[in-house]
Formats: C-alpha cells, sequence, structure tokens
C-alpha cells in the first residue's frame, strides 16, 4: 500500500471502553474538578503502526510505503472510495492526520482505578463486540455520515403531493417470518434485487454520496436513526409492521421507502419527491426498473 508520509504521525489511541470508564468515574471524582487531563492510551504509536498491527490481528499480511507527494485531496478519495466513510469525513480525518496528538502524563488512571487497555486488547474487544452483535452505536449511524443536515422528526411524514408514488401489495401467511425479512434488509443480506442496488450504490458512490458501504450496524435489528446502507431509518415499529425509510443517496429531489403489514397484506411504497426538472427526468429514467427492483423485492420479502 502506498500512504502519504503523515501515516509517520504519532498518537496515543484509547479504547472506547476506557473513554467511557474515564467519563463514569471521574464525576465521582472531587479533586478532579475544575482540572483538565488528557485521557490517552499506553502506547505512542504512528498511524503506520497501527495499520499493520490492526492487519495482524486479522491475520493478514501489509506491507507500506510512505511517499511524500501524496496530496490530502487524493489521500481523501482514497479513504472515501475504500471505506464507508463520507467525503467530508475522509477529509477532516486526512486534515487532522498531520498533527501529532502526545497527551500530558497524569496519574488519573491509577486514582480512578481504571487498567489502561494496550491497543492489541482494544482491538479485540471490538471485534468481541462485532461478532456478538452487540454494537449499540456505530460513527456510521451519526447524521454526519449522511446527506441531511436537519433533524430527522423533519421527514416522518411521507408527503402526499407533488409526489410520485410506486405502491405494490402481496398477500402474506406468516407476519412474524415476513417481519424478520424486513428487519434483515441490507447490510450483508442485501436488497433481493443486489446486482441493480450495487449499481445504484456504485454510481451514488461516485456522485459524492454514501453509497452502499455503511452497511448496518446490526443484522437484525434496527431502530430510528440507524443507517442502513443509502438508507437511514426513520420509524421502526415492530408491533405495528412498519418500516419506514429515508434515501440519503444522491437524488434530484427526496424519495421514502416503506413497508407495513395489514390485515395480511404486505405493503411496500416507494414515494419521491422531485426537485424541478431534473427530479422529474430522474424518476421517468429509473422508472422502466422499478418492475424488476420493487417487484423482486416485494416477493422475496413475501416469501
Amino acid at each position: 500500500m502506498i500512504a502519504p508520509k503523515w501515516l509517520n504521525t504519532k498518537g496515543q489511541p484509547i479504547g472506547i471502553r476506557n473513554v467511557i470508564a474515564y467519563l463514569d468515574r471521574v464525576k465521582d471524582y472531587p479533586p478532579s474538578y475544575g482540572q483538565s487531563y488528557d485521557i490517552i492510551g499506553p502506547e505512542v504509536l504512528s498511524y503506520k503502526e497501527m495499520l499493520l498491527r490492526f492487519a495482524k490481528a486479522r491475520g493478514l499480511k501489509r506491507y507500506i510505503g510512505t511517499v511524500p507527494v501524496m496530496t490530502p485531496r487524493l489521500s481523501s478519495y482514497w479513504l472515501y472510495f475504500v471505506t464507508s466513510t463520507t467525503y467530508s469525513l475522509a477529509v477532516n480525518l486526512v486534515d487532522s492526520m498531520k498533527v501529532e496528538v502526545i497527551g500530558k502524563p497524569n496519574d488519573l488512571a491509577e486514582k480512578l482505578g481504571i487498567k489502561l487497555g494496550t491497543y492489541e486488547e482494544a482491538l479485540e474487544n471490538a471485534f468481541q463486540k462485532i461478532e456478538q452483535n452487540q454494537i449499540v452505536s456505530s460513527w456510521k449511524d451519526s447524521l454526519v455520515s449522511g446527506v441531511m443536515d436537519t433533524r430527522l422528526s423533519d421527514y416522518i411524514q411521507v408527503p402526499k403531493y407533488g409526489c410520485f408514488v410506486d405502491q405494490r401489495e402481496m398477500p402474506i401467511k406468516d407476519r412474524d417470518k415476513v417481519l424478520e425479512n424486513i428487519w434483515s434488509i441490507g447490510g450483508a443480506n442485501g436488497w433481493y434485487a443486489q446486482w441493480l442496488w450495487e449499481i445504484r450504490g456504485f454510481l451514488d458512490k461516485i456522485a459524492g454520496g454514501v453509497g452502499l458501504r455503511r452497511g448496518r450496524t446490526n443484522p437484525n435489528q434496527l431502530n430510528a436513526g440507524d443507517s442502513l446502507d443509502f438508507w437511514r431509518v426513520l420509524l421502526a415499529d415492530r408491533e405495528q409492521g412498519r418500516l419506514l425509510l429515508l434515501a440519503e443517496m444522491k437524488l434530484p429531489g427526496e424519495a421514502w421507502l416503506e413497508f407495513t403489514i395489514d390485515k395480511g397484506v404486505l405493503r411496500q411504497t416507494a414515494t419521491f419527491r422531485p426537485k424541478g426538472v431534473y427530479g422529474r427526468l430522474y424518476w421517468f429514467a429509473v422508472w422502466p426498473f422499478h418492475g424488476l427492483v420493487f417487484s423482486g423485492m416485494l416477493k422475496s420479502l413475501a416469501a
């Protein structure tokens, strides 16, 4: 891997559970009130060392060479295309890598009874949580990872006027099974017409959108606010049998995708509110594919 020279910048990575322990215990330690402390891990590592140790922990062999000619913009594009980060976040991450982050030593951890874990221990803890599906939230679920700059509640009411709507219905026999299918959609499970969604995700990535790389935090649970590939969960109510998603892909308008189960019928509704002429042209351009995408998805969910 060819990497920029600032991979040699040093920092002191700290495990998230140590950060939470600091925040939890310091409030009951009056001598710390009004003071300032750097909370840091026990090791000083360069970004290059972190990447290589990560590779070793995952059983991978990696070789990294640094060059002085790789610009921040080029590095940001690289990070954007090979990971699930947004471009704006990639730019900020790359810019921050030029700054060395070495904390001032202190004895706060000892006084609070906190045993600081090594970088390898932090990796092991993280992957244990992932493998056990115990990740409560991820940075990918942050609104910063999407395209919205407003509250989710502003989109909870799906508009009815000035919109294009594709609604399809199908009778079902096993409500619980269908709910399980709906709540497991996206991520590694895909969207049941996966190759078309992957093309759409690739085009979105090229246009500067989030693409499909964000995936989902939990394989079979959804909560309001979760990211789901290039969708955002607005409402997830299993008891009512309703899942409402808002598109965060690059679009000349706004799009909602809703699944509801009522009286033995699965209803799938795609709503698009176009923005100007381009929005209308976009809807009619993708309309021929709706039969493949939405019809196939409905049949698979109801199966």
